[in-house]
């Protein structure tokens, strides 16, 4: 039963050239059109940013067009949302239990049953291309990371090349392509059908079309037949911040327009229909591969001029994947665009001019107008490039450069505008886990109260390279590999937890470095343990076991004499004396711990007998200190029992290295999760 008043029918297309505007217009049409005091709004999202930024908003008070609260909403990422749809509307029209809570072609689960599969096909000769790949895995770290890609493949394919696995599983091996040609899979491919076909075949007849591309074929069938809208979906979906979907997805929102309200928020730089521009290589791609008229000329010219006539050779070349969206797009916008404007008292085409008194104005009011290139130079008169800052490049030699050069415009920009706030910049990088000790290095050397300081915050980088009990975990988990140097065990006694569980503060490190340092402790944990690493077996000279040696036999028998009191060729560090000497205790009982893991990790084991084995390793060397590191912590051993779930779904039930279990469980963890914090 629907909870709506006075809503539109159909897929509700809301565009605009400024993301402010439209999430004005969104918030403004929620309250327009209030629901049910209990219904729920559901946003799609592809970011938590994204995500947090619409909920900031609908919480302001005093201004438009925030409420002062976000209650009554939930956000969620397309595809999660996307296999909810599927099961609500096909079980509502089949009946219950007809599609699996998770799909069995999931890409996580899909990883292990792949590489669980990869050996077993090897023996094909199908399948050579694999197998010189994988020779001499041992660790089969190669075995998974390629079971990784093509669980990932496979997940595409599912998404935008259903028709192709159709086929595959009719035994066709074929390629469909544009204007419905066919051509066969290349020699060197083949395996790709065949592999596809063992992994249905493995599944059994029941699961075999449970991937989402049969599941969605059922699906578009299901909601032709409903007439109501079914409990398990929301009655109203915002679709926001998403760049591109893809046709699948599209065509599921389509489909629920009918019985639930669907309002996809479109950020579009041009309020002209540019769905055909294409950029000069293009044009000269497709005239290259045509054949010629008779009498035509051999080669174009190439001017931009002459082949963007009517466009602007940015938005054609850096639009390419907004422009077929809007294709895409237009096969469903039902939007009645007079209707939903008399609703909202104004248009919902928001298209708006910017400032045109710097260069950067111009270039986008040039793009949302579809200006070309020579229409523009007629139409702005010249700038003067030395005062207008709107559009800047820098040359920099490093990115530790980069950072200090940001470092300093940003400081002008905040002296010359006394309006603008930290919250008002946001920096984009191309990979910020390679960015971020550099981000530290320029923003972090100033402390609050300097002239120079600025506030920051670095988001979306991975939680492993940013929370210290993370780091932590990642360094024990290569405690097999690890040299034990003095300045590793340090790293780890930094971390708050790990010096918790053993009894340590933060004020006995400088007291633990100085005896390190003068009992002349440098790496490894004793003669063995450097001969397991494939290094020279010296004596136990400079180890840790040397070291602790030292100072406890300096706690038992003092200050050595000049005639020397050293026993059994030890020599005692006499620095060692009073209540400080507990702390020596609590050094041997982390060097023990450590040793005995580093054992334990080595040896491979099953999913199940892995998953008792970490939960042991986070209770042995872990103690939270704070909420946030309880609430960490649980987060990690959740991961850690879906990490195991899922290879036990797959039917995996061989032993598996350290190597393949620590990237599989820490990315796990590091996976993006529309809960977690933001700014």
């Amino acid at each position: 039963m629907s909870e709506l008043r006075n809503t539109a029918q159909g897929l509700i297309v809301l565009q605009g050239n400024r993301m402010e505007d439209l999430r004005d217009l969104t918030l403004q049409w929620l309250g327009r059109q209030p629901l049910h005091p209990l219904a729920r709004t559901l946003f799609l999202v592809q970011s938590n940013g994204i995500a947090q930024w619409l909920k900031t908003s609908l919480a302001e008070r005093g201004g438009e067009p925030g409420y002062g609260v976000c209650l009554g909403t939930d956000v969620a990422l397309p595809a999660r949302f996307q296999w909810q749809a599927y099961r609500s509307v096909i079980e509502a029209v089949e009946g219950p239990g007809r599609v699996p809570t998770t799909s069995p072609y999931d890409k996580s689960r899909l990883r292990w049953r792949l590489m669980r599969l990869l050996p077993e096909a090897l023996d094909n000769p199908l399948f050579a291309p694999l197998a010189r790949y994988l020779r001499d895995d041992d660790e089969q770290r190669k075995h998974y990371q390629l079971a990784e890609r093509l669980a990932d493949l496979f997940d595409q394919y599912q998404v935008y090349r259903a028709d192709w696995l159709n086929a595959w599983e009719a035994g066709d091996d074929i390629l469909t392509l544009a204007g419905n040609r066919q051509l066969p899979v290349p020699e060197e491919q083949r395996w790709q059908p065949a592999l596809w076909r063992m992994i249905g075949a493995d599944l059994g007849q029941e699961q075999a079309h449970s991937h989402r591309g049969a599941v969605h074929r059922r699906f578009i069938a299901a909601a032709k037949e409903l007439t109501e809208r079914p409990d398990t979906l929301p009655p109203r979906i915002v679709i926001f911040g998403i760049s591109s979907l893809p046709r699948q997805t599209l065509e599921v929102l389509a489909s629920l327009a009918g019985i639930s309200e669907v309002v996809l928020c479109l950020l579009n730089p041009c309020r002209f229909y540019w769905g055909e521009i294409i950029e000069t290589q293009e044009v000269l791609r497709r005239y290259a591969r045509q054949q010629r008229r008779k009498g035509m000329p051999a080669e174009l010219h190439h001017s931009p001029e002459q082949l963007h006539l009517h466009a602007h050779p940015l938005l054609a070349a850096w639009g390419k994947q907004g422009r077929d969206y809007l294709q895409l797009l237009s096969e469903h916008d039902n939007t009645d665009v007079a209707a939903m404007s008399a609703l909202l008292d104004q248009s919902v085409d928001l298209f708006l001019s910017p400032p045109t008194d710097t260069l950067l104005g111009q270039l986008q009011d040039d793009i949302l107008h579809l200006r070309p290139v020579a229409e523009t130079r007629e139409l702005w008169p010249a700038l003067n490039l030395e005062r207008d800052a709107s559009i800047r490049f820098h040359c920099c030699h490093s990115p530790q450069r980069e950072l200090e050069v940001l470092h300093d415009q940003l400081l002008a920009a905040f002296a010359e505008d006394t309006t603008l706030e930290p919250r008002d910049i946001m920096v984009m990088v191309p990979d910020i886990n390679d960015y971020a000790p550099y981000i530290e290095a320029a923003f972090g050397q100033f402390a609050p109260g300097e002239p120079r300081h600025l506030p920051y915050h670095v988001a979306d980088q991975q939680q492993r390279h940013r929370e210290p009990m993370l780091v932590a975990l990642e360094t024990l988990l290569a405690l097999p590999r690890m040299r034990f140097r003095a300045s590793e065990i340090l790293d780890l006694l930094d971390i708050p937890p790990l010096r918790e569980r053993f009894g340590l503060s933060e004020s006995d490190l400088p007291t633990l470095q100085r005896w390190i340092r003068e009992a002349n402790i440098r790496w490894g944990l004793d003669a063995a343990q450097r001969s397991e690493l494939g290094l020279p077996r010296h004596d136990e000279l400079h180890t840790w076991r040397f070291g602790l040696e030292r100072m406890l036999m300096g706690y038992a028998v003092g200050e050595a004499s000049e005639t020397g009191n050293d026993w059994n060729d030890i020599v005692p560090y006499d620095e060692v004396a009073g209540l400080d000497a507990a702390l020596v205790g609590a050094l041997y009982r982390l060097l023990l711990t450590l040793s005995q893991w580093r054992q334990r990790l080595n040896e491979p084991k099953t999913a199940i007998e892995w998953d008792q084995a970490l939960s042991a390793l986070l209770a042995d060397t872990l103690a939270p200190t704070t909420g946030t590191e309880e609430a960490l912590l649980g987060r990690v051993q959740a991961a850690l029992e879906a990490w195991q779930e899922e290879i036990t779904s797959a039917g995996i039930n061989i032993t598996l290295p350290l190597a393949v279990v620590r990237e599989s469980w820490l990315g796990r963890i590091d996976e993006p999760q529309l809960s977690q914090s933001f700014l």
